[in-house]
């Protein structure tokens, strides 16, 4: 195996960390404005201070649960883009014009996020936590749909002319394959979110996370699964059918783990679908990088893209120096925060009073 067979497995390990630990911030953020209302289970193991607790309280809960690793978790993404940007040029270069309007909405909604997360209690005031739970929302769910119609058209390939550029508009993208792969990541993210959710919290939290996430599991069961075998049968060969397979075994148990509610093992379940299918969509890429649908003279390759053999080599030492670094820190950030949260753990909001607040 060359350097640039190398990198392309190294980009596609970095946007399979991204996908199985950002995924369940994007589901935690779609799924808080569900989970943050007020317990009405009636369940008598319940205490007093969770079924009447402010559904406000409840909201910063859910927040807080990804508050120390959400920044952590998007840095795979950049440092999967540097990658890509450093060690297939053509690849990016193409990539990135093609799809520039979902890329761009990526970017935006996660622009929107960030400072939604960071912002939201600086104000003690609803009006402002309204607008942040807005822009949390929408920061996650559309990111969580555009990654999969993004990933999708990359494998279906997109019209590409004689000199690697992308001859068709932003419908194009909009195919039913490239929709299903949307709804696909979708349903994943939320399911892992709720997962996660029933794993880091307790009491009332942890019940309705659960509840959740066994009403997700069966549609994203169905639906991940049509997407797997379309992917299989239209674009897969032999050896593909191995992360079809994981990814679809681990789905099975994500099902039967959130209807048992085991959360340990359901979140175990939905890192490795996830994982697994991101794999499988680069794996049946290879040896290609972004296909042409215009003609198969037009792929763009790993031989065709990749950079130079001297930049590979110092991009690969940087790697072997710094990315253990990197993960035992990150690492490390999960085990020190790895106890599970509770409403009652959640202290009054400190944030400032609002300019309208303080002419009253």
């Amino acid at each position: 195996m060359g350097l640039p067979e190398l990198w392309f497995l190294i980009i596609a390990f970095l946007f399979v960390g991204y996908f199985v630990l950002e995924g369940f911030d994007f589901g935690v953020g779609m799924l808080m404005p569900f989970l943050g209302r007020s317990h009405t289970g009636g369940d008598e193991s319940v205490s007093p201070t969770e079924e009447l607790a402010d559904p406000d309280a409840r909201r910063r809960t859910i927040l807080n649960t990804i508050g120390p690793v959400w920044d952590g978790n998007e840095v795979w993404v950049i440092t999967a883009g540097a990658a890509l940007f450093a060690a297939f040029g053509g690849w990016y270069a193409t990539m990135f014009s093609a799809f520039y309007l979902p890329l761009f909405l990526i970017l935006i909604g996660l622009i929107t996020r960030v400072c939604a997360i960071e912002w939201r209690g600086k104000i003690d005031d609803p009006k402002w936590r309204k607008a942040a739970d807005v822009g949390i929302g929408l920061g996650s769910w559309i990111p969580a749909i555009l990654w999969g119609v993004a990933f999708a058209n990359v494998v279906r390939g997109i019209p590409i002319d004689a000199e690697y550029q992308y001859t068709a508009g932003f419908f194009n993208l909009l195919n039913p394959y490239a929709l299903l792969g949307g709804l696909t990541t979708l349903l994943a993210f939320l399911t892992h979110g709720a997962v996660f959710l029933a794993l880091k919290t307790s009491g009332v939290l942890k019940q309705d996370a659960m509840t959740y996430a066994a009403r997700l599991a069966i549609p994203t069961l169905v639906v991940a699964a049509v997407f797997l075998l379309w992917t299989q049968f239209a674009y897969g060969n032999g050896w593909t059918w191995i992360p079809v397979l994981i990814g679809a075994v681990a789905a099975v148990v994500m099902v039967v783990a959130t209807q048992i509610r085991r959360e340990g093992i359901a979140f175990a379940a939905t890192f490795v679908a996830i994982g697994g299918t991101v794999a499988t969509l680069f794996a049946v890429l290879y040896p290609n990088v972004l296909p042409s649908s215009t003609s198969e003279d037009y792929n763009l390759t790993i031989a065709n893209t990749s950079s130079s053999n001297y930049t590979l080599t110092i991009m690969t030492w940087a790697a072997v120096l710094i990315t253990p670094v990197v993960m035992a820190y990150q690492a490390w950030t999960y085990w020190v925060f790895r106890k599970r949260l509770s409403v009652e753990q959640i202290p009054a909001p400190t944030g400032l009073p609002s300019l309208r607040m303080r002419s009253q």
